[in-house]
């Protein structure tokens, strides 16, 4: 009986790394708003990592967190790494690219709870008064995280922190264009 019991434990394993052999390596969050804004001033509130603390969600889940700021304060090479709680994790965020009124491109490497590193791209377009601002996350699972992965979805935990972010961004940039 127990060789009957340890053959289907065994055979639970197999199946348990075949299912997360075979999931996807790559994944991808994207969330998008209009703003009505001109792309220069959003663009200084992404671009600038000491402005997007007032309207990251990210920012407020451990307001407490220690936060380190290297480089210049805004554009390419601008960087800060925090430290927080459970919640918050541990890592950094790099601008590695800036199109002024354009692009932003930033390298956001976790520490703590899992180690990775994701790529994170805003862009801007401008609609006549409006601009409409994407924000997109793209990165690779290792083993680990796509057993992880089976369980929670990256799109549904950043995605609405992505959402809740651009509306932020939105009040705070629609404020300054309005002065």
């Amino acid at each position: 009986m127990l060789k009957f019991i340890l053959l289907g434990l065994l055979g639970l394993v197999v199946i348990f790394v075949i299912v997360v052999a075979t999931r996807p390596a790559n994944f991808r969050v994207s969330r998008s708003a209009t703003i009505g804004a001109p792309p220069a001033i959003i663009f200084d509130h992404v671009s600038n990592l000491h402005k997007m603390q007032e309207w990251s969600p990210f920012a407020k889940i451990d307001p407490a967190a220690k936060m380190t700021y290297s480089g210049p304060e805004s554009g390419k090479d601008a960087s800060f790494s925090w430290a927080g709680n459970s919640q918050a994790g541990e890592g950094s965020m790099t601008c590695t690219s800036a199109k002024p009124g354009e692009e932003l491109d930033y390298r956001l490497d976790f520490l703590k709870p899992f180690k990775g590193t994701n790529q994170v791209v805003f862009t801007f377009v401008p609609n006549g008064d409006q601009t409409a601002v994407t924000w997109t996350m793209t990165g690779t699972y290792n083993f680990v995280t796509k057993a992880v992965s089976l369980f929670m979805d990256c799109d549904k935990m950043c995605g609405p922190l992505f959402e809740k972010g651009l509306g932020d961004l939105k009040g705070v940039s629609e404020a300054e264009a309005h002065k």
